[in-house]
């Protein structure tokens, strides 16, 4: 059953429906914007940021050390069946105690900077209250090794690991009593932190959370809430992130950059014509309607909410102002087509397209390989939002990664997905789009979630036995990349 689960197509389960309904709310057509100067085949602009990617619940283990509460996976992935190889991240790769290696392993690559989520249990072990004295030492560890190394932190505040006391008193976030705790919480690390953090990313992935964790029962929690709770839980999780970012403006440092990172509902015109690209536009609006495009405009799509009807979110006018504080930019994680989409003209002006069974995908089915999504999804962010800044925060692949009896992994489908991938970006920057960098996911195997251990996205290598790590071919491909700026193409 795992298999057959999209790990990023929370859209089609939780938006879709929305969208059917909604009626074009855009008049402007989505025409690639005028090239911003020429750059060479293949290269990225000066100054582009290459990084990393991990967080705190699949790589750090260390579950019970330093004052550390317990968190929502940690409870799901110790109950029978939730996870397929039937594992639990309590050691995970150990990042906790080896975080000095996994940095030396960041610097071989030449990246300059390191995406890396906290852990909210660690700081504040019942979510609430007073705080971990010790929670953030390691934190403090691992940025004074980074900025050692010359590694750029980028710290994400909430990658799923909700402290299981706020599931417990609250029913995590199905109370807006969640949104305030992550708002202290935020205002905690900010002051602390942004010293040396100087970009800090919200949340996570809303659009898999919340409807694998609080609708399908997927992820932690593991609750098969109805539509209304659901979009609730939703609408607490984009206040949670408003709060947040005025936390941060209030507490940190001046500078500190915020926004969130989203895995967006990738649209892509199966045909690349005028029309085609309009609707990938309106169904890039309204498949996100749920959480990027409310955070981004302030408000609710019309047809979001006439779909919703009786099971629309409670909010008031200034829960939607706190949800629409201004962002300094937005983190897409981009994986695979979600939908390949044709102009219509019925309401809501698109229509989608069913995926054949033959369509090419990397070692999980739900990663399809569509490289055109690193093209299209970026320039229709930036139309539809118009925003002026945004960082790729996850690209990658899983792979089969065999070792060889020469001790290599000659992961050459991943690398195939990259260039592919990376050869796109460099397309969709040099017509305009206005990505200033890049995080690959992952810096090294980990604990993928409800697939245990069975799915590796690293470009090291984790012997989850012995806990050696070894860079694979794609490693080499990586550094490849970034001592040029450029594709190997």
């Amino acid at each position: 059953m795992l298999e057959d689960l999209s790990r990023r197509s929370f859209a089609k389960l939780a938006s879709l429906a929305a969208a059917i309904a909604a009626a074009p709310a855009r008049a402007e057509e989505a025409q690639p914007d005028p090239a911003r100067g020429h750059l060479a085949t293949g290269s990225f602009p000066s100054g582009f940021i290459w990084g990393t990617a991990t967080s705190a619940y699949q790589i750090e283990g260390a579950v019970a050390e330093d004052g550390r509460g317990r968190s929502i996976w940690d409870t799901f992935s110790h109950q029978p069946g939730h996870i397929a190889d039937g594992t639990t991240a309590d050691r995970a790769d150990d990042h906790y105690h080896r975080y000095k290696e996994d940095v030396a392993l960041i610097r071989e690559l030449g990246a300059k900077a390191y995406r890396f989520s906290i852990a909210w249990p660690r700081v504040f072990p019942e979510g609430v209250g007073a705080a971990n004295p010790k929670g953030l030492d390691f934190y403090d560890r691992l940025l004074d090794e980074l900025l050692a190394n010359g590694i750029e932190p980028y710290a994400t505040l909430y990658h799923w690991d909700l402290p299981q006391a706020l599931q417990d008193r609250f029913g995590g976030w199905q109370s807006t009593e969640t949104s305030k705790a992550f708002a202290d919480y935020a205002a905690y690390v900010a002051q602390r932190l942004t010293d040396r953090v100087k970009t800090i990313f919200t949340v996570n992935e809303v659009g898999r959370f919340v409807t694998f964790g609080y609708g399908l029962g997927i992820d932690a929690p593991g609750l098969k809430l109805p539509p209304k709770q659901l979009n609730q839980v939703r609408h607490n999780v984009a206040l949670a992130h408003g709060l947040a970012v005025q936390a941060i403006r209030a507490h940190g440092r001046a500078g500190t950059k915020v926004g969130p990172a989203e895995n967006i509902a990738a649209c892509v015109p199966a045909i690349d014509t005028r029309e085609n690209a309009r609707a990938a536009e309106i169904a890039t609006r309204e498949l996100n309607a749920g959480f990027l495009n409310v955070v981004l405009e302030g408000k609710y799509t019309d047809g979001f909410l006439a779909y919703a009807g009786a099971n629309a979110p409670t909010y008031t006018e200034d829960e939607l102002k706190i949800i629409g504080s201004k962002n300094d930019f937005i983190g897409l994680n981009i994986y695979a087509p979600q939908f390949y989409v044709l102009a219509s003209e019925r309401a809501p002006g698109f229509s989608i397209l069913p995926f054949p069974k033959s369509f090419p995908h990397m070692s999980a089915d739900w990663l399809r390989i569509g490289p055109e999504t690193a093209y299209w999804v970026p320039r229709l962010a930036a139309k539809v939002w118009n925003v002026e800044t945004i960082y790729i925060s996850e690209n990658g692949a899983s792979s089969a990664d065999e070792v060889r009896p020469d001790g290599k992994v000659y992961d050459l489908d991943r690398i195939m997905y990259l260039r592919a991938y990376l050869t796109q970006l460099q397309r969709a920057i040099a017509e305009g789009a206005p990505v200033r960098g890049y995080f690959l996911w992952s810096l090294m195997d980990n604990f993928e979630w409800i697939y245990g251990f069975g799915k590796r996205f690293g470009l090291y290598h984790v012997d989850f036995e012995t806990l050696g790590r070894r860079p694979k071919l794609s490693a080499s491909f990586y550094r490849n990349v970034i001592a040029r700026n450029a594709v190997d193409v």
